[in-house]
């Protein structure tokens, strides 16, 4: 479950970075705009993915990457603690994330579902069974 809220919290950010709602102004980051965009990039997709349980390892350890790369690049700077330079959300989401790709997405997800498919034997088959 905190993989999901996470998650859509997350790309909700990537939402607002790339098209433009629920920012004070409407507006959105022009495309290609370094590191704006493309955080909003891999917020969007990278929370999509392991919102749905697809590639969630990889996607959580590329989200909490880039949350890592923002905390250091943008917030440390201005302060030593997080509350100090207002890292705490880049912190709290860099930290899930790599506890995300750590555990990897639970039963509720695509990929467990795919894996779930891959294993079990197609009907009429003889898998599983001992030859003689």
């Amino acid at each position: 479950m905190v993989r999901i809220v996470v998650s859509f919290m997350f790309l909700l950010h990537g939402v607002a970075t790339l098209f433009g709602p629920f920012t004070p102004h409407g507006e959105s980051t022009p495309v290609g705009q370094w590191p704006s965009w493309w955080a909003g990039l891999i917020q969007f997709v990278g929370g999509g993915l392991v919102l749905l349980g697809l590639f969630t390892r990889p996607a959580a350890l590329v989200c909490s990457g880039a949350m890592a790369f923002a905390y250091f690049k943008v917030h440390q700077p201005r302060g030593l603690f997080p509350i100090q330079n207002a890292g705490e959300l880049a912190a709290m989401y860099s930290w899930t994330f790599l506890l995300i790709a750590a555990l990897g997405a639970g039963p509720f997800a695509l990929d467990a579902l795919i894996r779930q498919r891959r294993r079990a034997p197609e009907p009429g088959s003889t898998a599983g069974a001992r030859e003689r």
